[in-house]
């Protein structure tokens, strides 16, 4: 897998889908806060992976955490994070299959990139890239030339 780079001086507004999803899906995105943490943490671990779930622990290092989830109620729906495994590097992120498809991806990823701008950055790397497509259309984010070979290249795996 490769990164990407996407230039956070035009990101996309995503005013509408956010005032959308809070008030025709009850859905809010905001930063958890540390007594959270575990419960952020083991739901990332039980939806996607321990190695996603330890990189989100460190997000909590951080105050205000290097992390955003999208919530319904008592229920996590998608979540993303930022500068956990390297400076200036986005990710991981996910949303539960059953919410993927309504921008709920979308906006977690802007308001991390945004996040990342008001931390001083002008650009920021997306690393270990899965759906480049997705990135190149939400934040015309660009492949990395010959950036195969990056900081995940030795990770050791949780298996399950």
């Amino acid at each position: 897998m490769q990164d990407m780079i996407v230039r956070l001086m035009e990101l996309p507004d995503i005013s509408e889908a956010e005032t959308y999803h809070l008030e025709m899906e009850k859905i809010i995105f905001r930063r958890p806060i540390q007594p959270e943490k575990s419960l952020v943490v083991n739901w990332v671990r039980e939806n996607f992976s321990q190695n996603w779930a330890d990189e989100t622990e460190m997000a909590f290092a951080s105050l205000p955490a290097n992390c955003f989830i999208a919530q319904r109620g008592q229920s996590i729906l998608g979540f993303a994070c930022f500068e956990v495994s390297a400076k200036n590097f986005f990710g991981p992120t996910g949303v539960l299959p059953s919410e993927r498809g309504k921008d709920l991806g979308k906006v977690l990823l802007v308001k991390s990139l945004q996040a990342m701008k008001e931390m001083g950055y002008a650009y920021a790397i997306i690393g270990g890239v899965g759906p480049a497509s997705y990135y190149k259309k939400v934040v015309n984010a660009e492949i990395i030339v010959d950036s195969e070979k990056s900081i995940y290249q030795n990770l050791l795996m949780h298996h399950k």
